[in-house]
C-alpha cells in the first residue's frame, strides 16, 4: 500500500487552509532558523548527536576499545629491554675444586661487580596473541554498531519529543484561537442580552465556555515547559539554555507520507548486525581453544657488559661484554582437559547466539507489523481529520452567520465551536502522532537516518 498520492492531494488541499489558522508566529516559522535557539528538527539533532552524555560515552568506548585492541596486538612487536645490576659481596662465594683427590672449598671472584644489559625478544607465533588479531575487526565493528544503536536511540527520542512540543504548541494556539472566538461571542451574546432580545443564559454559557479555555490554555502553556525540559535534556542541554522550535507545517503534512510497500529486511536492524559480530568474536574465541595445542615460538637475543672490581673506584675501568641470541619454544602437554572443556563451553555459547539470532529477527519481525499497523491507523485518523477540520471551519461560519441573523440560537453556535475546537485538536493530534508512528516505523524497518 503506497500512501504517497493520497498524501500529497491532501496537502495541496489542505496547506492554504493550516497556513491560515496558524497564527503569525507560526507562519514566519517558515522562515530559514535565526541563531539564538531557534532550531529545526534537524538542528536539533545535530546537537543531541554532538552533545548527548551517551552519544558522547559510546564515542569513548570505541576509543576505549581500540587502545585495548592496540594494547592486544603489541605484543606482535619486539620487546626490548634495558637491565642493569650492581652487587658487593661481604664474603666472597665458595666453589669446591679437587685439590689432590680431596674436594676443596674455594673463594672466587671480585668483591664488586655490575652488569648492563639490552635484551630482545620477538614473538614468532602465541595463540593469545593471534585471537587479539583475529578479534581486532569484530570487536571494532562491535562498538562501531554500539555507537550506531545509541545514535539510533537518540535519533527516535529527540524526533518524538520535538513533535510532542510542536503539538502542545499547536494546541495552544488552538486554545488562544477558541478563546478569542469564545470573547467574541460573549460580546455577542452580551449585546443582545442588553437589548432584550435574549435572556442572560447565552452569555452565562459563553463566560463558562470563556472560563474553561482559559484553564485549558493554562494546562498547555505548562505542558510545554515540561515537555522542552524533556526535549533539551534528549539534546544534552542544560536546563537554563532557551530553546525555540522552527517548522513548516506544509513540510510537516509531506513529511507524514511513508512507503510502506517497502519488505523488511532484518539485517538492516543494528541489533541483528550486533549479533552477526557477537557471533563472529565467538567464533575467534572457539579457534583460540581448538589451537591452543600449539607452541608458543618466540626469539630472544642478549648483549650483556660485565664489570668486576675488587676496589670500588675502578669497577668501570674494565669492560667485559658478551652476547648471545636464541629460539625459545612452550608446548603445552596436559592441561587436566581444560582446553577441551573451554572449547565445548565456547561452543554452546556459538550455538546460544545462533538461538538469540533466531529469536531477535522473530521479535523485529513482530516490532515492524506493529509499528507499520500503528502507522497504517494513525494515518487513516490524519486523512480522516483534515476532512473533518475542513467541515468543521465551514460549519461554524455558516452557524456564526446565521446565529448574527436571528436564524440560528445560541447552542448552535456553542455546538459549533466546540466541534471546530475538537477538530482542530485531533487533526494536530493525528499529525503529530503519525509523524511519531513514522519513526517508530523507520526504526523498525532500520532505515532511520542518523547522519545529520
Amino acid at each position: 500500500m503506497r500512501y504517497f498520492s493520497r498524501a500529497a492531494r491532501a496537502a495541496g488541499i489542505l496547506s492554504g487552509l493550516l497556513l491560515a489558522f496558524s497564527p503569525p508566529a507560526a507562519r514566519a516559522q517558515t522562515q530559514p532558523a535565526a541563531p539564538g535557539g531557534i532550531l529545526t528538527l534537524e538542528q536539533c539533532l545535530q546537537v543531541a548527536l554532538q552533545n548527548q552524555p551517551a552519544v558522547r560515552q559510546a564515542r569513548l568506548d570505541e576509543e576505549t576499545n581500540e587502545a585495548s585492541i592496540r594494547i592486544g596486538l603489541a605484543g606482535w612487536l619486539p620487546q626490548v629491554a634495558l637491565n642493569g645490576t650492581a652487587q658487593h659481596y661481604f664474603q666472597l662465594p665458595y666453589s669446591v675444586i679437587p685439590i689432590d683427590g680431596v674436594n676443596t672449598p674455594r673463594q672466587f671472584g671480585l668483591r664488586n661487580q655490575s652488569t648492563i644489559g639490552l635484551g630482545a625478544t620477538q614473538t614468532l607465533y602465541n595463540n593469545d596473541l593471534s585471537l587479539a588479531r583475529r578479534s581486532a575487526g569484530p570487536s571494532r565493528q562491535f562498538y562501531q554498531q554500539n555507537s550506531t544503536g545509541v545514535r539510533i536511540d537518540v535519533v527516535a527520542d529527540v524526533s518524538k519529543a520535538f513533535y510532542d512540543v510542536l503539538l502542545s504548541q499547536r494546541q495552544l494556539d488552538v486554545l488562544s484561537e477558541d478563546i478569542v472566538r469564545l470573547q467574541r461571542s460573549l460580546q455577542d451574546a452580551r449585546a443582545r442580552y442588553d437589548a432584550g432580545i435574549v435572556d442572560k443564559i447565552d452569555y452565562k454559557q459563553a463566560e463558562i465556555l470563556l472560563n474553561n479555555s482559559r484553564v485549558a490554555r493554562k494546562q498547555a502553556q505548562e505542558s510545554i515547559k515540561a515537555k522542552s525540559a524533556y526535549l533539551k535534556e534528549l539534546m544534552g542541554l542544560s536546563a537554563p539554555q532557551p530553546l525555540t522550535l522552527q517548522y513548516d507545517t506544509v513540510r510537516l503534512m509531506r513529511d507524514a507520507a511513508v512507503d510502506t510497500a517497502v519488505a523488511l529486511d532484518p539485517v538492516n536492524r543494528i541489533e541483528f548486525q550486533q549479533l552477526q559480530t557477537q557471533k563472529a568474536l565467538q567464533s575467534a574465541q572457539i579457534r583460540y581453544y581448538q589451537y591452543g595445542w600449539l607452541p608458543s615460538v618466540g626469539a630472544f637475543g642478549n648483549y650483556n657488559t660485565a664489570f668486576l672490581s675488587n676496589e670500588l673506584s675502578t669497577l668501570y675501568s674494565q669492560r667485559l661484554p658478551n652476547s648471545y641470541a636464541g629460539v625459545q619454544f612452550s608446548l603445552p602437554i596436559f592441561t587436566g582437559t581444560r582446553r577441551l572443556q573451554n572449547l565445548r563451553r565456547e561452543r554452546l555459547t556459538d550455538q546460544r547466539i545462533d538461538q538469540d539470532i533466531l529469536a531477535t529477527r522473530n521479535r523485529i519481525n513482530t516490532e515492524f507489523e506493529q509499528a507499520l499497523a500503528a502507522y497504517k491507523g494513525n494515518y487513516a485518523d490524519y486523512l480522516t481529520g483534515q476532512q473533518n477540520l475542513a467541515l468543521s471551519k465551514e460549519v461554524y461560519n455558516v452557524v456564526q452567520l446565521q446565529y448574527r441573523e436571528g436564524i440560528k440560537t445560541y447552542l448552535d453556535v456553542i455546538v459549533a465551536q466546540t466541534t471546530l475546537r475538537t477538530a482542530q485538536l485531533n487533526y494536530y493530534q493525528a499529525l503529530f502522532q503519525v509523524l511519531s508512528s513514522k519513526v517508530d516505523l523507520l526504526r523498525a524497518q532500520g532505515t532511520l537516518p542518523t547522519q545529520y
